[in-house]
């Protein structure tokens, strides 16, 4: 009878199954995929939770079923471009996103699946999710990326827009000395080259108003200064002292004296060069020490670095170059090489030591404190104009998939 029972329980309880399945029903046709009605039910939810979190008004609930509905075939598109493409996410590659998200919202990942599962989502269908916005992420770079051209004449008009100059040039601060002669101007561009104090020579020669303080002036944007200033100090590094410039007022000097600004970083660098030998199966651990040892005494004994490198070193990218690395701060080079180069003085040898790819002796050639202020400026430029082609391209991209996809709607009244 237990048995009976156990086993009426078990039928019923999978027929249940079978009809919640059922209630499952294909609403869109795509191509060679479907839609089903649980996913615009689901994603309809998700989109108005949206609207209203954000306290913003929500269209009228047809005009955002049908949104549902179009955002669903494009993504089940692009899904079948990926599968046809062999587009695959591992499971290292989804943790490797997932910490990063979680850490980027000041989440620890323990503390991120249980604000996840708090909020009465699975963590297991939000990892999915994430694998599926990646793949289609790799499929749209692959398919845009190809289309996208940035010239450099559209690089150069975006730097000098007003959106840029505002938004992503620094301030600077300037001193100036403004004289009434040419001659005087000159004599005093003799004095500065020659380590003159700016300061003091503005306060002792300067007619302008500001002589009092060393010609300190206040902060401005390049853009924000008279055309003439603006032109002499744009992408200029601090300390540079300008040529005599002559406006109505007589001839003025200009000395970039600081920088400020989201972009403005500057960091320590380092030229070094070296040699280097591998162990291999026809020479040895010792005996790769041993000729390395012998090539770097001949070094010291007065042979050129550079020679020595190219003939000897095994390192493909430095070899033909004289072993030169060229300037470069840290997190370039394995932990081993930076932490020599940072204990080796300019102009010596460090003794030979090891890394993962070999042993290794360098030369420190000089040090030195750059600015990469103009290169940032410049990453961040070319990637609001990539964004934004980018953008462009996708939606011409999917709209020409739409266009050419079969798509029937299921009647499901």
């Amino acid at each position: 009878m237990n048995k009976f029972l156990v086993s009426s329980l078990l039928i019923f309880a999978s027929f249940l199954n079978a009809k919640i399945e059922l209630l499952d029903r294909i609403a869109i046709i795509v191509d060679d995929g479907v839609v089903m009605e649980s996913q615009i039910i689901n994603t309809f939810e998700d989109v108005k939770k949206g609207y209203q979190s954000q306290n913003i008004q929500m269209p009228p609930k047809d005009i955002l079923m049908d949104q549902v509905k179009e955002k669903l075939i494009i993504e089940e598109l692009q899904l079948q471009l990926a599968d046809r493409a062999g587009v695959k996410i591992s499971d290292a590659e989804l943790n490797v996103t997932v910490t990063r998200l979680a850490s980027n919202n000041q989440f620890t990942l323990e503390e991120f699946i249980s604000y996840i599962e708090d909020n009465g989502d699975s963590y297991e269908e939000v990892r999915e999710e994430m694998r599926k916005e990646m793949r289609i992420q790799r499929i749209q770079r692959g398919r845009v990326n190809s289309n996208i051209d940035i010239t450099e004449k559209e690089f150069e008009a975006f730097l000098a827009t007003d959106e840029s100059l505002l938004s992503l040039q620094p301030e600077l601060l300037l001193r100036q000395i403004l004289v009434k002669d040419l001659n005087t101007a000159a004599m005093l561009k003799d004095l500065i080259e020659k380590n003159g104090n700016f300061s003091d020579l503005a306060q002792e020669y300067s007619i302008s108003s500001n002589a009092s303080s060393g010609g300190l002036m206040t902060w401005r944007k390049a853009s924000e200064m008279p055309e003439l200033f603006e032109n002499a100090v744009s992408g200029q590094s601090i300390g540079y002292v300008s040529e005599p410039l002559e406006s109505g007022a007589g001839f003025h000097l200009l000395k970039l004296e600081d920088k400020r600004g989201e972009f403005v970083k500057f960091e320590d660098q380092w030229r070094s060069r070296h040699v280097l030998l591998m162990p291999s199966a026809i020479r040895d651990r010792d005996e790769t020490l041993l000729q390395l040892n012998a090539i770097r005494q001949r070094i010291l004994d007065g042979e050129d670095f550079s020679a020595i490198a190219e003939e000897f070193s095994e390192d493909p990218g430095s070899a033909k170059q004289g072993g030169d690395l060229g300037w470069t701060g840290l997190g370039v080079f394995a932990a081993k090489f930076e932490q020599t180069i940072l204990e080796t003085e300019v102009g010596s040898l460090s003794e030979v030591f090891e890394t993962e790819f070999g042993f290794h002796f360098l030369e420190v050639m000089g040090k030195r404190n750059h600015e990469l202020t103009k290169k940032l400026i410049e990453d961040r430029a070319y990637g609001v104009l990539y964004s934004r082609k980018f953008d462009e391209e996708l939606e011409n991209t999917l709209r020409t998939m739409r266009a050419e996809a079969f798509v029937e709607f299921k009647d499901l009244d």
